[in-house]
């Protein structure tokens, strides 16, 4: 770990946060930068929470796999047949698999092919974003880019709309979901959808370029496709628990983590939300929002985070 210290070194005037290196539990090296709160000088440390914009996705998809093994719900499954009236500009044909390989088509809220920076706002007021459904206002009005199951197009709003869905098919608040099926069997004590407004002392604010938070710009709370807060020691009891079975079994998880789509202009592929490594047996889980970065990656074949 020597030359990772010394690599790390040289960017720790410009990085804010931590790097972590893990075999299974066992901590290779790690290491807290910067600030986590600018304005009163507290430093991250490596039990600093930060948010994890669309790693949260993963989640999600682990939710979903999960009602699909009790019957709750199906891949081939119509959004429609649970969005109701709601969310009309979706197409009937849009199904769950659709949804998680990001090839519904649905036109989205947060379109990274049409948002150059961080710097954007949404269309509602961000505090009104606190409940799964209260994002139904903020994915409205958006047209079909393209016909279900015709290629990729990351779709944040997709993932939205699978928290409804399994939100309604499980008559369970999404959050709970999430704290019920992967949290806890993971024992990811740390990890939570935390409100922006009402952040507790452990957690890093995320700053834009020009320093100012980025409170204005996320869902007070996040949902399907992003959100959750987290620490580096969750995240290494997460990919041992994943691949332990204590999620899902490991055939669910298999199908959870194999590709699906490849994503060329990425040079990676995608599972049911996973990144996977266009060769090799990398898994990876990714964010990136105003004020957020985040990445972990993990190989089940050394057990290397």
């Amino acid at each position: 770990m020597t030359d990772l210290a010394a690599a790390i070194a040289d960017v720790t005037a410009r990085f804010s946060g931590v790097v972590s290196v893990s075999r299974g539990e066992a901590v290779e090296f790690e290491q807290a930068y910067g600030l986590a709160d600018r304005a009163h000088g507290v430093p991250n440390t490596v039990d600093t929470q930060f948010g994890i914009a669309s790693a949260t996705k993963g989640f999600t998809a682990l939710v979903i796999a999960a009602l699909i093994d009790n019957g709750g719900l199906e891949m081939s499954a119509s959004a429609r047949s649970l969005l109701g009236a709601d969310l009309p500009l979706i197409d009937d044909r849009v199904t769950v698999e659709q949804l998680l390989t990001h090839t519904s088509g649905i036109g989205d809220y947060v379109d990274e092919d049409v948002v150059e920076d961080d710097d954007y706002v949404l269309t509602v007021p961000v505090h009104t974003l606190g409940e799964t459904d209260g994002y139904v206002a903020a994915l409205d009005g958006f047209a079909q880019k393209f016909a279900p199951g015709e290629r990729f197009s990351y779709c944040n709003g997709g993932y939205v709309v699978l928290a409804l869905l399994a939100e309604r098919a499980a008559g369970t608040p999404f959050r709970d979901l999430v704290a019920e099926r992967v949290w806890r069997r993971a024992g990811m004590t740390d990890t939570a959808f935390l409100r922006m407004d009402d952040l507790p002392g452990r957690a890093a604010l995320g700053y834009l370029p020009d320093g100012r938070t980025n409170v204005l710009h996320l869902p007070v709370r996040g949902s399907g496709d992003g959100g959750a807060f987290s620490t580096v020691a969750d995240f290494r009891s997460f990919w041992v628990a994943l691949f332990a079975g204590r999620i899902l079994d490991s055939a669910h998880v298999a199908e959870i983590v194999r590709p699906y789509v490849d994503v060329q202009a990425e040079g990676l592929r995608y599972g049911l939300g996973f990144w996977l490594a266009e060769d090799g047996p990398e898994i990876r889980l990714v964010g990136g929002d105003a004020g957020v970065s985040f990445i972990s990656s993990h190989d089940p074949t050394t057990g290397r985070t």
